[in-house]
């Protein structure tokens, strides 16, 4: 390998979709329907569900949190107070503060990122700790 070239890991829509999964049994074994989105590690849309009951404008959040997390490669909810906000203006909404945004790293490399929106900021955590825990190797928050 050369210095001009990287190797790359890449997440599948196989491993997406089983993060969604291991997310949505997860939120409905606490009773909370879940927006999910998981997307590659620079913010592209793999796998997206709204699972029956979930509240619609969650949708948008859920995205926006899977990206956030993988772009920063840092869970979501993280940032001091003030300064979210800051960030928020600075990046036009697309750095979003709320709890919920996971990074998906495996082998020490982050190859994507899951969002869940529509419960607490506490269940969207869990549930998206659900979901990793589906990725072989994936580490969890």
């Amino acid at each position: 390998m050369s210095d001009t070239i990287i190797p790359h890991a890449r997440l599948t829509e196989a491993g997406a979709r089983a993060i969604v999964r291991g997310a949505a049994a997860k939120a409905a074994e606490i009773g909370q329907p879940q927006c999910i989105a998981v997307v590659d590690d620079g913010g592209h849309l793999i796998v997206f569900m709204r699972m029956d009951g979930a509240f619609a404008l969650s949708t948008d959040t859920a995205i926006a949190k899977a990206v956030t997390a993988a772009i920063y490669r840092s869970p979501t909810g993280e940032i001091a107070e003030g300064v979210d906000l800051r960030l928020a203006i600075a990046t036009q909404g697309k750095r979003i503060n709320l709890p919920g945004g996971l990074p998906i790293i495996v082998d020490g490399k982050c190859i994507g990122g899951v969002g869940i929106g529509s419960g607490t900021g506490e269940q969207d955590r869990i549930c998206a700790n659900a979901g990793l825990a589906m990725l072989e190797g994936a580490q969890t928050f």
